[in-house]
């Protein structure tokens, strides 16, 4: 009997044309990841059987599915459904915003696959149209608007380098309101109830990594009570996360400038949930630094 440990593990990379998939591909490939690019997902099948036969030398493969695939969203879904049966299956999905696909396409001056006698506009519409179910289902989702290639490979690298050691990998994201939601998040706790450290003379060069900082964030009314209440909440939605297979999840905390209160926040509350069962925990502070 094939138990879930037994299984191969097979990781499709695919969405938004121009988003990123060949810097994803790479930087897998660099963590050991057996790396197929550009598959038809007819394809997916044979190559789980391939592999499987090929013994414990090749324990983890990523295929990079994607537009140019016939039958992809016809029989996508049933496809992933059928694989899950014989390996860990999960599935990344990349996008962007339009204004950022177009500019990345004129810069490497070749059309949309999608765009046939239209604008590369056209063909990023008709795309992100015909990809919206695909996204729904997909594990992970990663905006790449904001990231270079190299921003991108270390993002893939600090989410799939310990990917074995833990049922559910949570990013905690510190960011700043004023430049804007993160997309490419889970959760999002806003912390703007407690009083700002930027309006105390001796504390506005600090951030939330200081002492200073934290111990005043944490000495206001309502900071210790949302921390244990808001970690007690996430350990059954963690947990439920394992069971249903969702490997990454990331966690927004935010203020008005991502410096203060939402750092040292966002601190916390890893400290609080990185021992429940099967949970590893990393820290990511988008806006600080920015002012």
């Amino acid at each position: 009997m094939t138990t879930e440990n037994d299984k191969h593990e097979m990781l499709i990379v695919t969405g938004m044309s121009g988003a990123g998939r060949s810097t994803v591909a790479n930087a897998l490939e660099d963590l050991g990841w057996y790396v197929v690019d550009n598959l038809p997902p007819q394809m997916l099948r044979p190559l789980v059987e391939l592999v499987s036969r090929a013994g414990t030398s090749l324990p983890k493969i990523a295929a990079v599915v994607d537009i140019r695939g016939r039958g992809f969203f016809s029989d996508f879904q049933e496809i992933v459904q059928s694989l899950r049966k014989s390996a860990r299956v999960r599935i990344i999905f990349l996008e962007a915003r339009d204004d950022v696909l177009v500019r990345r396409f004129e810069s490497v001056r070749r059309p949309h696959p999608l765009q046939g006698d239209g604008t590369i506009l056209d063909g990023i519409s008709a795309e992100r149209s015909k990809l919206s179910a695909v996204r729904e289902s997909c594990d992970l989702v990663i905006d790449t608007s904001d990231l270079n290639i190299h921003q991108l490979a270390t993002s893939i690298t600090e989410r799939f380098a310990a990917a074995d050691t833990a049922g559910v990998n949570v990013t905690l994201m510190s960011f700043g309101f004023k430049y804007g939601l993160p997309t490419d998040v889970d959760m999002v706790a806003d912390v703007r109830f407690l009083p700002n450290p930027f309006w105390i003379p001796e504390l506005r060069a600090h951030t939330g990594q200081d002492a200073e900082v934290r111990d005043f964030v944490l000495a206001q009314a309502g900071a210790v009570e949302f921390l244990d209440n808001y970690a007690a909440a996430l350990e059954p939605v963690l947990a439920g996360y394992q069971r249903e297979n969702k490997r990454h999840v990331t966690i927004a905390v935010g203020c008005t400038g991502g410096k203060h209160r939402s750092v040292a926040m966002s601190a916390e509350i890893a400290r609080r949930i990185k021992d429940f069962p099967g949970v590893a925990v990393s820290l990511k502070n988008r806006d600080l630094g920015r002012e």
